[in-house]
Parts: C-alpha cells; structure tokens; sequence
C-alpha cells in the first residue's frame, strides 16, 4: 500500500515537473521563418516637406535636423538588441528594410492655467517596407507607421524636447523591429 501511495506521490511530481518546465508553448524565438536570418538597414531618407502648410498649427514645422540618421542608428542597434535577425551588408542579406521619415509632429495634450503647454505627444512618422532580397517580393510594407512619446514640459516629469525625441525614436525602432520578427 505504501509503495503504491509512493508511486502515485513520483508519478505526481514527474507529471507536475514535466508540465513546468514544458511550459505552455511559450518561446522567446522569433516568429519568422528560419530561411531570413540576416537583414540590411538601408539609411532612412527625409521625404518632410517643410514648406507644405497643410493647416493652421504647421505653419511653423518643428524638425531635428539628421532626425533620419537617428533613427536608421537606433533601428540597426535594436535589431543587434534583439538578436532574431543579424545586421549585414547589403550583398550578404536575407532582408531588406528601407524607411523614409514622412513626418515629426509636436501636438500640445495639455495646457496649464495661464495657456502654456504642459505636456506635448511627439509623433514620427515614416513609411517602411522590408524585401526579400532573395526573390526580390516585398515581404510587407506600411506607410504612416508611427513611433510616438509624450512628455510634460513642466513640473517633476518635466523631461527637454531631446530626451523626448530619443524616447520616440527608441518607441518608433522598438515599433519596426516587433513588426519585422512577428509572424507575417
């Protein structure tokens, strides 16, 4: 009788270990398929049109100059973060992923008592596509793809307009990277 309750207590243990360590299907590898294992940034152009007043609030655009260079640099050292897709040159690619900056907004969210904007919403905007440089196909492609932070200009969370713009441009890498390695 006790080896039979011994059994039973070992078989218990051996199913609740197995179940634990197998886990529920969760896998920090990538969804993509294993033929792309490399991927070349090309550098991001600046295709803003400062000039264009499309309406009332842009009549003065606010851009970063070599806002377009940041942000191929954070792409490149998010993919190299991840690890699912290796940077390479553009002969040894699997992949291809080209970008253009469309758009830097700064939209005012809040304003304090006397009408000074308290916290702004920071938009970068770029239209991105990523090819098979195999096959030459577009694996897919997105335009108005958005990277975004707000920030308060005022108070303990008061944060420069150049930390925010870091922060959306960290937001927009991270934005194009999870797109890359999901499934399609």
């Amino acid at each position: 009788m006790i080896k039979v309750k011994l059994q039973a207590f070992l078989f218990s243990v051996f199913c609740i270990l197995f179940f634990v360590i197998a886990g529920c299907g969760y896998t920090t590898r990538s969804m993509i398929t294993n033929k792309y294992k490399t991927i070349y940034i090309t550098p991001f152009v600046n295709k803003i049109d400062i000039t264009s007043q499309n309406y009332v609030g842009s009549q003065y655009k606010v851009y970063r100059p070599l806002l377009e260079t940041d942000i191929t640099h954070a792409v490149n050292n998010k993919y190299l973060f991840d690890g699912n897709l290796k940077p390479v040159p553009k002969e040894g690619a699997d992949l291809i992923l080209k970008g253009e900056l469309i758009d830097f907004r700064r939209d005012p969210l809040r304003y304090t008592d006397s009408d000074e904007v308290a916290e702004y919403r920071l938009n970068l905007v770029v239209n991105v596509s990523l090819l098979d440089n195999k096959e030459n196909k577009i694996v897919w492609e997105e335009n108005g793809f958005t990277g975004m932070f707000t920030f308060f200009t005022t108070g303990s969370l008061a944060v420069s307009e150049s930390i925010a713009i870091n922060d959306a441009i960290d937001d927009l890498a991270r934005r194009i990277v999870e797109r890359t390695v999901e499934q399609w």
